[in-house]
């Protein structure tokens, strides 16, 4: 595997830092959970339970081994500095000061061993006004700008039904600066802090406004985008038994298509219209799509390349052929659990492929 030479020693819980160190440890890394004795990471008492833990921890904690250390007092402190030493990375998700007060901050442990590679996830970085408040998802989103476009013109924003600022602003770019340290390492010996603030990486995830705005001053409206809801060539609509049909004909080769099979080819020369008349052409289509229920819709678009899908539950999800063909659902075995099913490894490598090896580790399981 690509990274199995690689030593991971994880002090994070919850979320983002545990997804980074799963996407690592998937492919190979020896990742070792640090946990606090007794309690252990917050995420083991989350929703429902698969063994001891819950699934929401098996699903991040898969393939890692796991090792209980008090940081805060000698004995824990000289173990981990004695692991520090054969470790290639470290990360920790502590506010900015906590790992120096306990002397275990990067300037300190590099001193120990130069090639760490120092991974730091927080809410808004080491810098800054804000470094020392707390925060989760909904707090990076809404001081990025994100939140505000999230919604419909004449609503409040909405909450979304995941979080994005933990996964795409935090664990994603945390195992890219990782990554990329590692090639840097390789190169010159040296390791290097690598500094993440999650609403630092939500902010880039509006590449589709944020460029507009700035070249042109202009502030994009909730509910007012082509990609946002605003047009009705990429919006979702109610079908006759209360289900939802997605719509994402941008190019007009796809609109046009998308017109003929609702028997409106009347809206085909109206795909840019003005935002005032999106509105009307949004109300044309629900009244077209609501004749018929989402599976009558699913087969009339079976055979017409228009950029239309049905809303899926997670019911449904689970069971599309398309997810069972990339293996996003695996189910492995464990000798106390039996069948236990995971989400699949969205990174699909030819010759070097992830693998789901185990599930959690136990709290008290000793490394």
């Amino acid at each position: 595997m690509p990274l199995k030479s690689i030593r991971v020693l994880d002090l994070t819980r919850l979320l983002p830092g545990p997804y980074c160190t799963m996407l690592l440890a998937d492919f190979g890394a020896d990742v070792i959970k640090v946990e606090q004795p007794g309690l252990g990471d917050y995420a083991r008492f989350i929703g429902a339970k698969v063994g001891e833990s819950s699934a929401f921890f098996n699903s991040l904690n898969r393939n890692k081994q796991s090792v209980t250390l008090d940081l805060k007092t000698k004995a824990g402190k000289t173990q981990i500095l004695e692991m520090i030493e054969e470790a290639d990375v470290l990360i920790e998700s502590f506010r900015p000061g906590v790992m120096e007060k306990l002397g275990l901050d990067y300037e300190t442990l590099k001193l120990k061993n130069p090639g760490l590679i120092y991974c730091a996830i927080t809410g808004y970085g080491q810098t800054g006004p804000y470094k020392d408040l707390p925060g989760h998802d909904l707090n990076y989103l809404s001081y990025a700008g994100l939140l505000d476009l999230m919604g419909k013109s004449d609503g409040d924003p909405v909450v979304p039904g995941t979080t994005i600022a933990d996964i795409a602003g935090g664990a994603l770019p945390a195992t890219i600066g990782i990554l990329m340290s590692l090639i840097y390492r390789k190169e010159t010996g040296e390791g290097q802090f690598v500094d993440i603030g999650m609403m630092d990486g939500v902010i880039p995830l509006l590449q589709t406004l944020l460029p507009d705005f700035l070249a042109s001053g202009n502030s994009p409206k909730r509910g007012s985008q082509l990609l946002d809801g605003g047009h009705a060539n990429y919006n979702v609509y109610e079908t006759k038994d209360e289900r939802f049909l997605a719509v994402g004909a941008v190019e007009e080769k796809f609109w046009v298509n998308f017109c003929e099979t609702i028997c409106r080819p009347d809206l085909i020369t109206l795909l840019n219209a003005p935002l005032h008349q999106q509105h009307q052409i949004k109300a044309d289509i629900q009244n077209v799509i609501i004749t018929k229920t989402l599976a009558e819709w699913v087969k009339e678009f079976a055979d017409v390349e228009a950029c239309v899908s049905p809303v899926n539950t997670l019911e449904e999800m689970v069971e599309d052929p398309q997810v069972i063909a990339r293996n996003m659902i695996e189910t492995i075995f464990d000798e106390s659990l039996g069948q236990v099913k995971q989400i699949g490894i969205p990174i699909k490598l030819s010759k070097t492929p992830g693998k789901i090896r185990s599930l959690a580790p136990r709290l008290n399981h000793v490394y």
